[in-house]
């Protein structure tokens, strides 16, 4: 890791965004890295939830064992196997299980599963930091922000501003984590890597704030956005009224009588 781009990139953040939280990162290791290593899993559990201790500042080092889900060890890259019928249980359900009704028919899903993005885990661990906390030996794959919209809003103007497509931005179907972790890691592969928009999944929902969505972006293409940063809206009255507003908002955050505690 670049700890200039690091350092560079928190000063820009705390110019432009305020006292809005840094976004965390992930990579693959299979070295000792000085994060913690998640417990294992007794029981199924959405390892979304456990990203808000990483938004605190502390690293979190999850194998195999310790995601609880099908869907989650399949999105993380940990291996393609689903529950048996989860073509049922994504669309309308059977004698055996009550479907989520996120897609109409199975037939939908299984043209999802074949189409939808997959790439194996390179190694045995996947390891998920706050930015501040990055170490030089991290070779950071994704940048995931945990935003509210004047902070989105933001964040996708930055990630169009120097495309011709006007396309920076995707929003895909998918699992909460497959929109912070497989998607974007797809995306980076492309030769002009988009940011993706996530965390709509119903199911996961509860694992976050109430006005909280993501916004993941390939470490290939985050590197140009920060490049570019002095350049743009960021620096005019208008984003400034903006900015104000964000830092209200997280004042507000910061009170303890706030329901910000809860997560």
């Amino acid at each position: 890791m670049d700890l200039a781009l690091r350092d560079r990139f928190t000063e820009y953040w705390k110019k432009y965004f305020g006292e809005t939280g840094l976004p965390i990162v992930f990579f693959y290791s299979d070295a000792v890295t000085s994060a913690e290593a998640a417990p294992r899993a007794e029981k199924w559990n959405c390892f979304i939830g456990s990203l808000a201790q990483v938004k605190r500042g502390k690293s979190l080092s999850f194998d195999a064992a310790s995601v609880g889900c099908s869907g989650g060890k399949r999105y993380l890259g940990f291996g393609r196997k689903l529950r048996p019928g989860f073509e049922y249980f994504l669309s309308c359900g059977n004698q055996e299980m009550e479907g989520e009704r996120y897609l109409r028919t199975p037939a939908q899903v299984e043209k999802f599963l074949k189409d939808a993005p997959f790439e194996a885990a390179p190694a045995s661990h996947i390891v998920f930091r706050r930015w501040d906390m990055l170490e030089e030996n991290d070779e950071p794959e994704v940048v995931i922000f945990f935003a509210k919209p004047d902070v989105l809003s933001g964040l996708f103007t930055l990630a169009g501003f120097d495309r011709d497509d006007m396309q920076g931005t995707i929003a895909p179907f998918g699992s909460g984590c497959a929109s912070i972790v497989q998607y974007p890691l797809a995306e980076s592969k492309n030769e002009k890597p988009r940011a993706v928009l996530g965390m709509f999944d119903v199911s996961a929902r509860p694992f976050v704030m109430e006005n909280e969505l993501t916004f993941a972006i390939p470490m290939n293409r985050f590197t140009e956005m920060v490049h570019y940063m002095d350049e743009t809206f960021l620096t005019t009255h208008a984003w400034e009224k903006v900015r104000e507003r964000i830092n209200r908002s997280a004042g507000k955050e910061q009170n303890p009588g706030s329901s910000a505690g809860l997560f």
